[in-house]
């Protein structure tokens, strides 16, 4: 049913929390793991004061974020999951479902921040973008949840 995870990552311990349960179902499923990260970078406003701060601050961020999935993929890899890495830029929520529908995925796993009320309401949730939007079930792991 399932043969291609995407598992969205910011390198965060809450994010990552999904990753037993992605790596669960993908051996349940005989699945490919799609590891995604979408690397933060300065805001318009920095680029214009120095353009050449933030083009250094771009491309280290871009490695970062680079070592961080290799890294990832090696641990994953290492009892034989089949898991592959994409970086790619632009705000979030989209990216997620691009890379989805780019990659012929079958099921989004994700944690969720859990926030409520005015909280979710100024930060928005990409979480919630996502389920609204996506065309493809979205597994949603709260960061509280136990393997």
């Amino acid at each position: 049913m399932y043969k291609k995870i995407l598992v969205p990552l910011d390198g965060s311990p809450l994010a990552e929390a999904v990753l037993p349960h992605a790596q669960a179902l993908a051996k349940l499923e005989d699945a490919e793991i799609v590891l995604l990260s979408v690397p933060v970078t300065p805001n318009l406003e920095m680029l214009s004061y120095n353009p050449g701060l933030a083009s250094k601050i771009i491309e280290e961020t871009e490695k970062e974020t680079e070592a961080y999935l290799e890294a990832e993929v090696a641990k994953l890899s290492q009892d034989g999951t089949k898991v592959t890495s994409v970086m790619r830029e632009g705000p979030i929520p989209e990216i997620i479902l691009a890379v989805a529908d780019e990659m012929h995925i079958d099921v989004i796993t994700m944690s969720t921040h859990g926030r409520s009320g005015i909280q979710r309401w100024l930060m928005g949730s990409v979480a919630d973008r996502v389920v609204n939007h996506a065309h493809i079930p979205v597994m949603l792991i709260h960061p509280l949840s136990k393997n």
